[in-house]
């Protein structure tokens, strides 16, 4: 996650992240969690697989079928979110499928609060109705993220494979809005909204959101399909990137947040600019950047936990060769501190098994050479370059 809106306008962040780095997580605000020393992670849990859309770049293939006896009993939730109460960990994330699909959702949340731990959702906004918010706000959910693919009705729905759903979601995000529910747009770039991203956060503004994520296709789950159709070149990373660092740097900073998600090397960029152009920002920008420590958090500072209980390293990573164990029959905190686990092993060392390109990267140390998913699927190898770095396709 490069937080774009932080690195440009947060000279007084450094003095604060260096304050709060050795502060247990669950204990540091959640501004600057990314800051914090420790290796808990932030779980993102797909609670269901069902889904009232069929999204053309779904990392889960999620849809209106249920996954049926599959998926995590209320009990063995319960259990697992003991244990993540145990492990202290700075934030849980419910995603799905669509979350509030899942029947019990309303309980595991209320049981998620009553353990003390922190939690937010991730949501495509159809029900997020008045009503719906206001239990949100009662069950103490930190923050809702609302997926928006397009600044017009066309685009939003295509990409969503539902009509209607474009107008729902700017209503969940005024509804949060209105409820005093810190809230933000989602929005994942694909050939198809590339040319509106300019509009998307022009209408981000004007509803108020405290923040803008981008999230760059993975190739997982039906995304795995429309990338393959529609990756991005480099010379569209670089134009996506110049206008989210313009319209950050011209933003007031608590205005709203502009931030990119699942391409670490967007660092490298920020960095590059800021050094051409205000070489003070540029060292506090570094600076803030060498406090993160892992910029692909990715098996460290992130897990995954699937419908199923499955435990992988982040939530692209969901493949068979990649999957780390599960919690209907180990803890997740005897996974996730195994010290036997290769895959955690390798990926809790990522530079060192970098290849080609990135392996020589000056920057490596600060992306661990980006997203091994993509250089996965791409290539075949873990440690490959990954594909949609400018920097890879520019050298």
């Amino acid at each position: 996650m490069i937080r774009f809106t932080e690195l440009i306008h947060g000279k007084g962040t450094v003095s604060e992240a260096i304050k709060h780095k050795d502060r247990p997580p669950c204990d540091v605000p959640s501004r600057y969690l990314a800051f914090a020393e420790t290796r808990r992670p932030l779980v993102f849990w797909n609670i269901t697989g069902l889904c009232n859309l069929q999204c053309s770049h779904c990392y889960l293939d999620a849809g209106p079928l249920s996954h049926g006896s599959s998926e995590l009993s209320f009990g063995e939730a319960k259990s697992f979110i003991d244990d993540l109460a145990e492990m202290k960990i700075p934030l849980l994330m419910f995603t799905g499928g669509e979350p509030l699909m899942r029947p019990d959702f309303w309980k595991l949340a209320n049981y998620a609060k009553l353990k003390g731990l922190k939690t937010a959702l991730s949501s495509n906004g159809v029900l997020l109705t008045r009503d719906v918010v206001k239990k949100i706000r009662r069950v103490g959910l930190e923050y809702v993220g609302v997926s928006l693919d397009g600044a017009s009705e066309e685009t939003h729905n295509l990409m969503r494979n539902q009509p209607g759903s474009f107008n729902k979601s700017l209503q969940a995000l005024r509804n949060c809005v209105d409820a005093g529910v810190k809230c933000g747009v989602r929005v994942t770039v694909a050939k198809e909204n590339l040319h509106e991203l300019p509009k998307i956060i022009d209408l981000s503004l004007s509803l108020g959101v405290a923040r803008l994520c981008v999230y760059w296709l993975v190739p997982s789950g039906r995304g795995r399909t429309l990338y393959s159709k529609k990756r991005l070149d480099p010379q569209e990373v670089l134009d996506i990137l110049n206008v989210l660092y313009r319209r950050a740097k011209e933003l007031d900073s608590d205005r709203m947040e502009i931030l990119t998600v699942d391409a670490p090397q967007d660092g490298a960029y920020l960095l590059n600019r800021l050094k051409e152009e205000d070489f003070e920002t540029y060292e506090s920008a570094l600076r803030l950047l060498e406090l993160t420590g892992d910029s692909c958090s990715a098996g460290e500072r992130v897990a995954n936990v699937d419908p199923a209980g499955n435990v992988y390293p982040c939530q692209f990573a969901q493949l068979g060769e990649l999957k780390l164990g599960n919690v209907k029959t180990e803890s997740f905190k005897e996974i996730w501190n195994s010290k036997d686990s290769p895959i955690l092993n390798a990926f809790r060392e990522k530079t060192k098994n970098l290849k080609g390109r990135c392996r020589v990267c000056s920057y490596n140390r600060l992306c661990n050479g980006g997203c091994r998913i993509r250089a996965y699927v791409e290539s075949g190898d873990l440690w490959a370059e990954d594909p949609l770095c400018p920097y890879v396709n520019s050298a």
